[in-house]
């Protein structure tokens, strides 16, 4: 088949970028012709809460990549819309993953499926997104009416679809298909390093127990209540260090004071800046849980990592985290309050249940291949031909 991704891909850094870099490097293993076509404008720089919105690694040289989309820009898209039509690719993968982005994909579909050929299925990370607005509204009902099928990576999303389809349709039944794929392993990241090997890179001690949060430090991801589980514990857990890795998109000096107030300004190791690919390996190497106190989810590219690296979890029951991390077998999936994560922090490291955790990990993991993501997208083509 002939398919093209429409969404961020590099020069643009990120997890849903390296999402979409892999799946199609497995389209490609497959046999199949691929391209990705990407932003000439993202986000306009006043919308975006970051440093930069671009990688600093190398272009990846065994993909087709064009920048073509300036998502502020209703002539583009016309024009992009045209370019598919003629391009007149088999499968159009719109990867979505918030409203701002609505309408310019939504023409795009509509004006490429024209073409009698194009089928378009779109790639949700997330529908109805972890800070809501006024545009989820107003902008997500259209593009989801110019979609032909739906992949979701969390059940919670496919019903997030289904409940603007429901809503748009006045009580109809929708026929879209649509499937559930949980989010594919991600396996590019290197080899597994040593924690001794981890903590020398990183210049902190080995014989210290670490939690790691990794990722965009951002209101709905808990943070603030990991703060507050871990000052309630941390007497009792005297060589538990916590791990905070990742550029604050919220105002660092907050959480600076929520450390201080919880005496936690010795046992903090604090790295506020974007993690490149390259040294993700050193993190992940030194950590001995993986901690995601999330107040309101999806799904997280973060637990597919640590699937990779074969590290217990910790995250909370909301959306779809549960879903992946099974509860008291490969990690923990607790209620979100700091209490509640206090309670399983303590139970983990005090009744050293890492080994264990680890070899349940391991079987669990041979679920989430790419292949199975791209056998949902094929699927769903096969039943709109």
């Amino acid at each position: 088949m002939k398919i093209i991704l429409l969404g961020t891909t590099y020069p643009y850094r990120g997890g849903l970028a390296t999402f979409n870099e892999r799946l199609a490097r497995q389209f490609l293993a497959e046999g199949h012709e691929v391209e990705l076509w990407t932003f000439t404008l993202q986000y306009p720089s006043f919308l975006f809460p970051g440093k930069t919105q671009y990688s600093s690694e190398q272009a990846p040289s065994d993909l087709t990549i064009r920048r073509v989309l300036n998502s502020c820009n209703p002539f583009n898209w016309l024009r992009v819309g045209h370019a598919l039509r003629k391009a007149a690719p088999d499968l159009l993968i719109c990867c979505y993953w918030m409203a701002f982005f609505a309408p310019a994909f939504g023409l795009i579909s509509r004006i490429a499926r024209r073409n009698g050929k194009t089928k378009a299925i779109a790639l949700v990370h997330n529908m109805i997104p972890h800070e809501p607005s006024l545009l989820d509204r107003l902008f997500a009902p259209y593009f989801v009416k110019s979609q032909d099928g739906f992949v979701a990576l969390s059940e919670s999303v496919k019903e997030d679809i289904e409940k603007i389809e429901s809503s748009n349709l006045k009580s109809q039944i929708s026929n879209t298909p649509k499937a559930f794929s949980p989010h594919p392993i991600y396996d590019h990241y290197g080899e597994r390093m040593t924690k001794d090997e981890a903590c020398a890179a990183l210049n902190i001690p080995s014989n210290k127990e670490y939690m790691l949060f990794f990722g965009l430090v951002r209101a709905y991801k808990g943070l603030d209540l990991l703060l507050d589980a871990f000052g309630l514990i941390k007497d009792q857990l005297p060589s538990l260090q916590l791990i905070i890795a990742g550029e604050f998109y919220e105002d660092e000096e907050k959480y600076r004071a929520q450390i201080a107030a919880n005496g936690l300004s010795e046992r903090v190791i604090l790295r506020n800046e974007f993690i490149p690919d390259a040294d993700l390996r050193k993190y992940f190497g030194a950590a001995d849980l993986i901690v995601q106190p999330y107040k309101t989810a999806t799904q997280s590219g973060v637990t597919q990592v640590a699937f990779h690296f074969e590290k217990p979890m910790l995250v909370t029951n909301v959306g779809g985290l549960g879903e992946i991390v099974h509860d008291h077998q490969m990690g923990y999936a607790c209620e979100p309050t700091p209490e509640a994560i206090a309670a399983d922090l303590k139970d983990y490291f005090e009744s050293n249940r890492q080994k264990a955790y680890t070899a349940y990990l391991q079987k669990e993991k041979t679920k989430y291949a790419w292949s199975n993501m791209t056998k949902a997208f094929l699927e769903i083509d096969s039943l709109n031909s």
